[in-house]
Order: structure tokens, then C-alpha cells, then sequence
């Protein structure tokens, strides 16, 4: 059974950074995608970065420059590095993991992934 959780939210001031950490178990990340969304309220679900199984990563625009998705193999971690946050960056952030390869063009969509964590809260204040 497929486990994801997340850590690492919280409050921060326009500017600053957060990281953002997902742990997955029982998942095998072989040819497979994994990604960060995030959800404002009232809004919908968004892609906001994502990670394949071989290394290539997308971004949405929104966030190029700024945030960086990384993982870690040997401990099953998927991470969000945010960098000169803005309120606009405010929203619940979830971790999310692919049944299979997703192509380019799929990799920001919410209904190409199989697997959620419940989410880690992060807000930006001015």
C-alpha cells in the first residue's frame, strides 16, 4: 500500500524560503513521476513541480526561478525547495505519485496521479 506524507509547511514572511518534505512508502519510483500541487482556497488544484524517474523536471511558470524539486533515492523523499516566497505561494501543498511515465505535457495535471498525501499548510504573510 502506497503511503505519502508530507512535512515541512508553515508560516514565513514574503521573501523567505521553506522546504517542503515527502516521505513515500511502499511506492517504486521506477518509471514513474512524482510532483507537488498545491490547492488555495476557492481555487483549483494546481501543478507546481514534478520529478520522473529519470531525473527530468517541470515547472510551472508561476515558480520557475524560485522553487526546486528534488528526490532522494535511497530514502524515498520527494522535496520542495521554496525560495522568495509570495503571498500568492499561500495554499495547502500536496505530494502526489504516478502510476506509471507521464509525458511532458502531463506532468502538471492532478488526474495523471494515482497516489496523495494529505497535505502541509503554507502561508505567506507581508
Amino acid at each position: 500500500q502506497v503511503q505519502l506524507v508530507e512535512s515541512g509547511g508553515g508560516s514565513v514572511q514574503v521573501g523567505g524560503s521553506l522546504k517542503l518534505s515527502c516521505v513515500a512508502s511502499g511506492y517504486i519510483y521506477s518509471r514513474r513521476c512524482m510532483a507537488w500541487f498545491r490547492q488555495a482556497p476557492g481555487k483549483e488544484r494546481e501543478g507546481v513541480a514534478s520529478i520522473c524517474s529519470d531525473v527530468t523536471t517541470t515547472y510551472a511558470d508561476s515558480v520557475k526561478g524560485r522553487f526546486t524539486i528534488s528526490r532522494d533515492n535511497d530514502v524515498n523523499f520527494l522535496y520542495l525547495k521554496m525560495n522568495s516566497l509570495k503571498p500568492e505561494d499561500t495554499a495547502m501543498y500536496y505530494c502526489a505519485a504516478s502510476d506509471g511515465y507521464l509525458w511532458f505535457e502531463d506532468r502538471l495535471s492532478p488526474h495523471r496521479y494515482k497516489y496523495w498525501g494529505q497535505g502541509t499548510q503554507v502561508t505567506v504573510s507581508s
